[in-house]
């Protein structure tokens, strides 16, 4: 059986308690947090960077998985390994030099990532695929969290599957945006080994309980 891997976005947690949707996460069944970083220019949206990312750590014993979606990564690729990311997710379309700042970030001794836009297409990572540890697929247009789950997903996932497979690499694949009980059953069975959810997770009821009924779907 594949992994099934819950990484809850903090994007949508309650900011005024964030402590308090930490210490949730930190008693569920989530195996990682998802830290969306935005600057207003690679996406239209403003997010936290350093100080966050550290008050995360400070309460967090999970793998804080740091998705940057900003220009000019390799400017801040140090700061966040110094403030406690366990996994670097850069964009292809942000990263003129993918390469060198996929080695910075494992020659740091962190896990590294690529994410890919919704129209970005799974054969630009043809080159690279052996150096990631990650495959991160965007199933929504980055930027807002709430946004309707974009149906293309699944035939980029097997497609990405197929690839991980032909250059037989152990590169797990990672699929956020409008991530739901109604498609988390279908992601896991094209490929999907990790999911990051944010609204299901912290609009629920009993969000420790539809974080184990994710892992389960």
């Amino acid at each position: 059986m594949l992994k099934r891997i819950i990484a809850p976005s903090i994007l949508s947690a309650d900011f005024a308690y964030l402590k308090k949707d930490i210490e949730m996460i930190e008693r569920s069944q989530a195996d990682w947090i998802h830290i969306d970083v935005m600057d207003g220019r690679f996406v239209p949206n403003i997010s936290f960077a350093f100080p966050v990312l550290k008050s995360v750590r400070k309460h967090s014993k999970k793998f804080l998985d740091v998705h940057l979606m900003i220009v000019e990564p390799e400017k801040f690729i140090i700061p966040f390994i110094e403030n406690g990311a366990d996994l670097i997710t850069l964009h292809w379309e942000a990263s003129s030099h993918l390469h060198r700042n996929i080695s910075l970030i494992k020659d740091h001794g962190i896990k590294a990532g690529v994410a890919l836009n919704p129209s970005t297409p799974v054969s630009f990572l043809e080159d690279s695929i052996q150096d990631l540890d990650i495959v991160l697929i965007m199933s929504v247009n980055p930027g807002f969290g709430g946004q309707k789950f974009i149906e293309n997903t699944y035939k980029k996932i097997v497609e990405t599957k197929e690839l991980i497979e032909r250059k037989n690499t152990p590169t797990l694949i990672e699929v956020d945006g409008g991530i739901s009980l109604e498609n988390a059953s279908k992601l896991y069975d094209c490929g999907a080994q990790v999911l990051v959810a944010g609204n299901t997770v912290f609009t629920a009821e009993d969000p420790e309980k539809m974080i184990e009924k994710l892992k389960q779907a």
